[in-house]
């Protein structure tokens, strides 16, 4: 930023341009007087109420493709966060490298309300465009940040306080940041330290993925940490020098030269090839630092033997094309051993056959989107397989982004303009999901569609035909909807040609290579025994595979050998096998009288009461069916 005393004016000039706006208590810390800093000098007005900007649903699309595996990893952490702080009238967020938010998780009660309006999936918070804030400063320093009220640069979100840390790949590179955001009023202490160990739980799963092919120690000086998130992780080649490392293992092996391409006898005294054959030999082996610090080290993942395959996994109905290799990405893959699951299949082909409609329902994490590829790689269709998600896009650009727009259409829209993801999917596959999200209007525009497939973009005169293979996918039951004038008959009834219903994870017969299955995404060299699953068994798994996917990944890091036994998912899980029938009866009440209290305090509003607890419409409806 220039020499001390450049800094010191500039700092100056911004207290005095600020005036009597100054966070209580007196001055901020350093890292928001910087930020504020950088703010003035990209030409930020901070009395000024700039609006957000928020990329179109295509340019979401590419950037959560690029950030895949990463994504995958931080929606495993934000659904435990969620968890652990539900109630507290609170946002989290999954943005990218740029501050692009590609995932909300958020109490409606905050999202509704004030500044907060402004954070939607696609709005951008680098520092730059939004001021001081959680992402992009975090972003722009490369450090964990909290943000309380008045250190926002722009006034406009005073009222808000946020706490956001980067996420570094095995690399050492920001591949992404969370954010848990809340009024200052209602923030709690302990949201920093919450984000920052999501953080390195992601980063270490990260480095796990990145370095699969790799040998991983573990280190630590203390044996009992090796499988906890204080635990130094080092990545070596087959020659034994250092690839990757996270942060841990750097204050851990602090004053000597941790970086890539360090041979292991210069951070340890024992030869590579002797160390490794030791720790492969089996358990944990004593090791000094070339400093003389003992530590205590165990092997976290080797490096698959070339002659070894692994098996298959994917299980199809008869005759029906194979899903995937196992090779290929674990979001793409499933298990289909179950009946339910089969009929599901040969649906799916009977709709492709007639190109009619498809309509997919199913729990939240029970695989839509996942059966949705699926058929689109099914059908042969040469074109893109473009998925919308309907409760995401704001509802005012719903149609420009749904149907394209002409330039200059409508103030923020692009000089060039936009083709829209209809038109994207032309010769290939459109995937709806979460239409019961869908408002009334756009409903309208979707029957209209359906009737001619026609696509005129928002301002314009002229339209075109496509040819596409639609798709839609809900949680909601829309039956109810129609009743409550919340989704439109006509409309259900056309998206309602051929219907799929997949079972929730509970129900599944195949529960056993289920879990076998996400657990071989996750690492493929664990392994879990079937008193483990036994216990999985009894859980409700609420969450479906998503759920699922989070507490496997919580069982491996408190196992570095990837072995699961009963006791490793207990721990865990503890509430899965909740013992006598009359205590799983009682959890049970507890839950529906959650719910039932929380439908009176909403209206009586089914759609408030899903959001408020971050639960699916169709857990609402089944507790209030079971009330009577």
């Amino acid at each position: 930023m220039g020499s001390n005393d450049e800094r010191a004016l500039a700092h100056a000039w911004v207290l005095r341009s600020r005036g009597a706006a100054l966070p209580p208590g007196g001055l901020p810390p350093p890292e928001i007087l910087d930020s504020w800093v950088r703010c003035s000098r990209a030409g930020l007005d901070l009395a000024a109420s700039p609006p957000i900007q928020v990329v179109d649903g295509g340019d979401l699309a590419r950037r959560r493709e690029r950030a895949e595996v990463v994504r995958r990893l931080a929606l495993a952490e934000l659904e435990t966060l969620c968890q652990q702080i539900a109630g507290s009238n609170f946002l989290l967020a999954f943005a990218d490298p740029e501050g692009v938010v590609l995932d909300l998780y958020a109490d409606n009660r905050f999202l509704t309300s004030g500044s907060a309006t402004d954070i939607v999936t696609g709005s951008l918070w680098s520092e730059a465009q939004a001021g001081t804030n959680g992402l992009g400063t975090a972003l722009a320093t490369g450090r964990p940040v909290a943000v309380n009220g008045l250190e926002h640069f722009l006034f406009k979100y005073g009222d808000i306080s946020c706490t956001a840390a980067p996420i570094r790949d095995a690399y050492g590179q920001v591949v992404g940041a969370l954010d848990a955001s809340s009024y200052f009023e209602s923030r709690q202490r302990h949201t920093q330290a919450l984000v920052q160990m999501a953080c390195t739980q992601i980063e270490k799963l990260l480095l796990l993925h990145q370095m699969r092919e790799r040998l991983v120690l573990a280190v630590h000086p203390r044996a009992e940490f090796l499988g906890t998130l204080s635990a130094g992780l080092l990545a070596f080649d087959a020659q034994g020098r250092l690839l990757a490392f996270n942060a841990r293992a750097r204050d851990l092996l602090s004053g000597l030269d941790v970086a890539p391409g360090t041979p292991f006898e210069q951070l340890f005294d024992a030869p590579y090839e002797l160390f490794v054959a030791g720790l492969r030999s089996g358990g944990e082996r004593r090791v000094r630092d070339a400093l003389g610090s003992a530590l205590v080290a165990s092997c976290v993942h080797t490096p698959p033997r070339a002659s070894t395959t692994r098996p298959a996994r994917e299980r199809l109905a008869p005759n029906a094309a194979p899903v995937v290799s196992t090779a290929r990405r674990a979001d793409v893959e499933f298990v289909a051993d179950d009946a339910a699951v089969r009929t599901a299949l040969d649906s799916v082909a009977a709709a492709l056959r007639l190109n009619a409609p498809l309509l997919i329902l199913g729990e939240t994490g029970t695989g839509k989107e996942l059966l949705a590829r699926h058929a689109h790689r099914l059908s042969g269709r040469g074109g893109a397989f473009v998925a919308v998600n309907c409760g995401a896009l704001p509802a005012d650009l719903f149609e420009a982004e749904l149907f394209g727009y002409v330039g200059g259409a409508f103030t923020g829209a692009r000089r060039e303009g936009s083709p829209g993801l209809i038109a994207g999917a032309d010769g290939g596959t459109l995937l709806l999901d979460e239409i019961g999200e869908l408002p009334l209007p756009m409903q309208a525009a979707l029957l209209r569609l359906l009737d001619d497939w026609l696509v005129r973009p928002v301002g314009g005169t002229t339209a075109r035909r496509v040819d596409v293979q639609l798709l839609a996918a809900t949680h909601v039951d829309l039956e109810q909807a129609v009743r409550e004038r919340r989704f439109r008959a006509d409309l259900m009834h056309r998206l309602n040609t051929v219907r799929v219903d997949l079972p929730p994870l509970r129900a599944r017969s195949d529960f056993a290579a289920i879990v076998r299955f996400v657990l071989d995404a996750l690492r493929h060299d664990a392994d879990v025994d079937d008193a483990a699953i036994a216990w999985l068994a009894r859980h409700e798994w609420s969450g479906n595979m998503r759920e699922l996917r989070a507490v496997l990944t919580r069982a491996l890091l408190a196992r570095p050998d990837g072995r699961l036994d009963e006791a490793a998912v207990q721990r865990v899980l503890p509430l899965a096998g909740a013992g006598a029938p009359e205590a799983r009866s009682a959890l049970a009440r507890g839950a529906r009288e959650r719910v039932v209290d929380e439908f009176e305090r909403c209206g009586r509003s089914v759609s408030r009461t899903s959001r408020s607890l971050g639960i699916s419409r169709t857990t609402v409806y089944r507790y209030l069916r079971q009330r009577g």
